[in-house]
């Protein structure tokens, strides 16, 4: 049976006409089932009444597909709540339509004139916040987000005549530390290589609000393989389908309050407005992050493909929970419920049918996620407890034994740095099994002295630390990493 396309038919028809008060630079998955999803849940709440115009990033995007329906598309969202599975499906009606820039300069440009603009938000990934060399002020666009967002925010400070009223909020959702105070340097930086004025730096300097922001929900975008079965459900074709996980939490530090501006809590969404945004990435980072990179490579070493398979495993599980109750939560500040709750939603996500989160993807530059994610917690740890971290101890030596390149005396590819990798391959090629502890400890020793990998060397910072974590490796490559594990479990 032929679908019909989602379009106009599937907009409640009760809804008004709304202003546009976002603008979005960016189209794809994410912050469609993020932040488009947030916005039509004000609405439905009848507490923001507005919606977004988006912005095709880069010259090749989404523009034709977005107004082809009419700016509309559904998200669904499946996960686990309180151990129960569930599953929800809604069409989003927030967003007006997409401009290309590339093909458009002027209905960009219009944005600016637009006296209902209030907002805008951003994912042009990690890379987008940097100012680039090759952008001109006449440019039709400029090459980096940054220079159109310079050039959109002089459209509007020309137009009304400098009015600081007429400011905007400015809301990244990239993935670094202090993604709006770097957004807010490039705009100024662009600024001043194309000359602008004084005024103009003051206008971006004091009339705008530049957000920190933390952004947290697993989106896996268009389901490929179940399309036609939910298009049946559904009852039309959407080519703009979107999954996500039913977990969200969006951190925004703005250095003066647009709560009241921007009723997201009000709708009975998780965003949290503070004045300080580290506790919470330090939360993210540690517990999620950090139990990502506890198991990924014990995970795989020991068969499992997935997140979701060593959840599935016992001993696994048992490791992953113990690990984060007992060493991981014991060093961070937030208030301890918080925390508790935050570990339970995280392993629910981890637990998850509805996401294939491979191990192997997690795996990826292990050395410097470790030096990121659990690093700082086994500082931490010690220098509270005056002891090792039992299990970040082993994940460490998990983490040595996954880059000898063999699971089950197969070869794997490895994927990190080049200095990474050629470290590893002639450090291991030293011995041959059954590998002696001498050989193990002399293996951890050079691994730990390494301050390019860890920023110190640990054998002389951390007490005990090269020789529990050589313990552990002979452990694992004198046995397996099941049996190795069994002694840090439980």
């Amino acid at each position: 049976m032929t679908l019909p396309k989602l379009d106009q038919r599937y907009r409640d028809p009760g809804s008004p006409p709304l202003p546009e008060r976002v603008l979005q630079f960016g189209e794809g998955n994410f912050l469609r089932a993020f932040v488009d999803w947030m916005i039509d849940e004000m609405n439905a709440c009848a507490v923001f009444n507005g919606r977004a115009v988006l912005v095709q990033p880069i010259a090749q995007g989404m523009a034709d597909q977005i107004n082809a329906q009419d700016g509309l598309f559904t998200v669904v969202l499946r996960g686990l709540e309180l151990g129960k599975l569930r599953a929800s499906q809604r069409v989003i009606s927030s967003v007006t339509r997409c401009i290309d820039p590339y093909r458009d300069f002027e209905a960009f440009i219009a944005c600016a004139h637009n006296r209902d603009l209030r907002f805008v938000v951003s994912n042009t990934t990690e890379a987008g916040i940097k100012t680039d060399p090759r952008d001109r002020f006449d440019a039709r666009p400029a090459h980096s987000f940054p220079g159109k967002l310079t050039q959109l925010l002089h459209a509007r400070f020309t137009h009304f005549q400098g009015d600081p009223a007429r400011g905007l909020v400015v809301l990244p959702c990239e993935l670094i530390e202090q993604n709006g105070t770097a957004l807010r340097r490039a705009v100024l930086e662009t600024a001043r290589a194309w000359e602008l004025s004084s005024d103009f730096a003051r206008f971006v300097d004091e009339a705008c609000i530049f957000a920190d922001t933390l952004v947290d929900r697993i989106v896996t975008g268009y389901p490929k393989d179940e399309a036609q079965a939910l298009g049946q459900e559904l009852g039309y074709e959407d080519a703009l389908l979107v999954a996500a996980e039913i977990y969200h939490c969006w951190v925004i530090a703005s250095p003066r309050p647009i709560e009241r501006e921007l009723p997201l809590c009000e709708a009975g969404l998780n965003v949290i407005f503070t004045d300080d945004l580290l506790p919470y990435r330090e939360r993210k980072v540690r517990i999620l992050n950090g139990a990502h990179t506890m198991i990924a490579l014990a995970g795989f070493l020991a068969g499992h493909d997935t997140v979701r398979d060593c959840l599935q495993d016992p001993l696994f599980f048992a490791y992953l929970e113990r690990g984060i109750h007992q060493e991981i939560l014991p060093t961070l500040e937030l208030p301890r419920d918080e925390l508790l709750a935050f570990a339970a939603s995280v392993l629910e996500r981890f637990d998850n049918p509805n996401i294939c989160h491979q191990l192997s993807s997690i795996a990826l530059n292990s050395v410097s996620k470790y030096k990121a994610r659990i690093l700082p917690t086994v500082r931490d740890f010690v220098r509270a407890r005056g002891s090792l971290p039992p299990r970040l101890t082993f994940a460490l030596a998990a983490l040595i034994a996954f880059y000898r390149g063999q699971r089950n005396d197969v070869p794997f590819r490895l994927n990190d740095d080049d200095a990474v990798l050629e470290f590893f391959a002639q450090a291991w090629s030293r011995s041959a099994p059954p590998y002696s502890p001498e050989f193990c400890r002399d293996l951890v020793s050079r691994t730990l002295a390494r301050d390019d990998f860890w920023g110190a060397d640990l054998n002389s910072e951390l007490t005990g630390f090269t020789a529990a974590v050589s313990e552990h490796l002979h452990a694992i490559t004198s046995a397996t990493i099941r049996t190795a594990l069994e002694r840090v479990a439980t």
